[in-house]
């Protein structure tokens, strides 16, 4: 998985220019869409050129000589005897890679006149799209950020194809005429894929993709719940964190390859649950397991190091909270448009475009299905949409769930480290005095 989201250059490009297959920049989790028409979803980082782990070049190296499939049955002969102690340093690099290009994508930003005051996530997108031109179109979803959908119309500069759904807003009392203007939008936007892909999207095309997504959201889950509420993780907590924060990322557009991502997936949980089974990785019954929340707008990646050496562990769980893994019902008596509109709008309903108060009920529904011992709120500069929820959620998850609550500020990776980590310190010395 690691591997397919840094070397996702050359597999867009190869599908572009060989393929001639249209790329299509989405973000926040919501490809479906794209695949159903028969286009690339592109979370258009990936089209930068990233600093690979010394073991992902030779494994690259090893699959352009003998094939996936032999290198894969190598790899699987490799973990049986836990020789190369690779994941650790792995997504280590993995992560500060990633992280690195972030922070160009944001200075991109910056220096090409974006606003000021606006968030991190905002800066990054923006130079993202900015820096490449391979894109053929952007497919975009009118959110809760209204800053966001601002910057989304300059885009129209940088890439014409500009796709649209806009999401009813949840003020409407009729809910059957909010689900058909959803539908409406809908079919607005499967026919403007349908004019660039020059391919038609159909009910089978479309249960394909849903019921792929739906495997995939159960194995995210099997992971969130299952995995995750183990005493005994499969690696230690700090790597654990990051497995969740590749997740995170590539869950936008799925690496480009739906199938292929279901496959990792189940390959990843396989994994964890044989490790686990065999005793392989860290005793953390003793570590306060705490949900840090929201990261997808940007993120201080050393959060997870910190509190793992304070002697706790980090959950990140920022679909779950907005609802982007609840399954889309597939059947052959319902339509699928109509179903996908649904899912639309009820995820509107927990965070994409919700109130404060339907937003906080998220956060504290979470906390509570997650089983965390306490929650670590990302106040991210310049984002009026969801930090302002920060003192409300603090109050409500105090006095329903009597769980501490801690709110850090961030403006780009790597500033004021050493002050988030001295306002942790006493946080966690607290916490596990409590435990």
């Amino acid at each position: 998985m690691a591997n397919n989201f840094l070397t996702g250059r050359e597999y867009l490009r190869r599908k572009k220019l060989r393929e001639k297959k249209k790329l299509i920049s989405v973000a926040l989790g919501f490809p479906d869409l794209i695949f159903a028409a028969g286009g690339i979803p592109v979370f258009p980082i990936r089209l930068e050129s990233f600093k690979l782990n010394t073991f992902l070049t030779a494994l690259n190296s090893a699959t352009s000589v003998l094939g996936w499939s032999l290198t894969s049955k190598f790899l699987d002969f490799a973990r049986q005897f836990d020789i190369l102690k690779i994941v650790d340093k792995i997504l280590e690099d993995v992560i500060t890679s990633i992280n690195q290009k972030y922070n160009q994508m944001y200075d991109l930003g910056i220096q090409n006149g974006v606003s000021s005051d606006l968030c991190y996530g905002i800066y990054a997108l923006y130079g993202m799209h900015k820096e490449r031109k391979q894109i053929d179109a952007n497919l975009n979803f009118a959110m809760r950020c209204g800053e966001w959908n601002k910057i989304s119309e300059s885009f129209k500069s940088i890439v014409p194809n500009q796709i649209w759904i806009d999401i009813p807003p949840n003020n409407l009392k009729n809910s059957n005429e909010r689900l058909a203007l959803m539908v409406t939008n809908v079919n607005k936007a499967i026919d403007e894929l349908e004019e660039i892909t020059g391919n038609v999207v159909s009910d089978n095309s479309l249960n394909k993709q849903f019921r792929i997504g739906n495997q995939v959201k159960r194995f995210y889950n099997t992971i969130l719940y299952e995995i995750s509420s183990s005493n005994f993780y499969p690696c230690n907590p700090a790597t654990f964190a990051e497995i969740l924060a590749l997740l995170t990322i590539t869950f936008q557009d799925y690496n480009s390859n739906a199938q292929r991502f279901l496959e990792n997936m189940s390959h990843l949980v396989k994994e964890m649950r044989e490790r686990i089974r065999k005793g392989i990785g860290m005793d953390v019954s003793t570590m306060p397991k705490l949900l840090f929340s929201p990261m997808y707008s940007g993120w201080e990646p050393e959060i997870h190091e910190i509190i793992y050496k304070l002697g706790g562990r980090i959950l990140y769980a920022d679909w779950e909270i907005l609802g982007l893994l609840e399954e889309i019902p597939v059947s052959k008596d319902n339509d699928p448009i109509e179903i996908y509109s649904q899912f639309l709008l009820d995820a509107s309903t927990k965070g994409i475009g919700c109130d404060r108060e339907n937003l906080t009920n998220s956060y504290l529904n979470a906390a509570k299905k997650l089983n965390v011992d306490g929650l670590i709120f990302n106040q991210v500069y310049g984002c009026p949409s969801i930090s302002n929820i920060y003192d409300n959620l603090k109050k409500r998850i105090e006095s329903e769930l009597k769980l501490p609550a801690i709110g850090i500020k961030f403006k780009k990776i790597g500033e004021n480290i050493d002050q988030i980590e001295n306002r942790l310190k006493p946080f966690m010395q607290d916490l596990r005095k409590a435990e």
